[in-house]
């Protein structure tokens, strides 16, 4: 038999990651629509050139 409490610790453990890949998504989502993909990219190409020397 499962005690009240190890049924609780279950479901926070399921509860807590769904949250926390829920509210990733929303976050990513809204970055992509406020356009900070292309930020973000071209961020990330000047600093690869600035480590290779070329930038």
């Amino acid at each position: 038999m499962v005690k009240h409490s190890e049924k609780a610790f279950h479901k926070g453990r399921i509860l807590i990651p769904a949250i926390t890949f829920l509210v990733g998504t929303v976050l990513v989502f809204a970055g992509i629509s406020r356009g900070e993909m292309a930020v973000v990219l071209r961020k990330a190409i000047h600093i690869c050139l600035e480590c290779i020397g070329i930038g």
